[in-house]
């Protein structure tokens, strides 16, 4: 029997994110995934997770301050990640944050329209969990 990969998307919980983080849950078919905003984000949900995704609306939002703390004191070296946003600046701030934990951060996705075009969401998907 084999057991399905967990992957975690953690959003800021906007509208538009919202949606890019619908379209992605769809797309991950075969994974065991959980979707919660920064707010509710527990440590523990990280470190249970074999690959996870980061998606906000806008630079430094306040409900990833703890997020964004964790990630500075902690090795994911080896762990996968892929970011997700609206708003290219965004993309720039999640990119950031993920850097001292030493994550392999996939291609990130610049989503128009709060929706994921389906080829990037392939690519997005297998960069991340391949």
């Amino acid at each position: 029997m084999s057991v399905k990969k967990k992957v975690l998307i953690v959003t800021d919980g906007s509208e538009s994110v919202k949606l890019i983080a619908q379209s992605l849950e769809k797309g991950l078919t075969g994974f065991s995934v959980n979707v919660c905003t920064a707010e509710k984000f527990n440590g523990t949900d990280l470190l249970a997770a074999d690959a996870f995704f980061l998606g906000c609306e806008k630079s430094s939002p306040a409900s990833f301050s703890y997020l964004q703390k964790m990630l500075s004191h902690i090795n994911l070296a080896g762990r996968k990640c892929g970011v997700f946003s609206n708003n290219e600046k965004a993309v720039k701030y999640l990119k950031s944050i993920l850097k001292d934990s030493e994550v392999l951060i996939s291609e990130p996705i610049l989503a128009a329209d709060g929706k994921i075009r389906a080829p990037s969401l392939k690519k997005l998907i297998k960069e991340t969990l391949n």
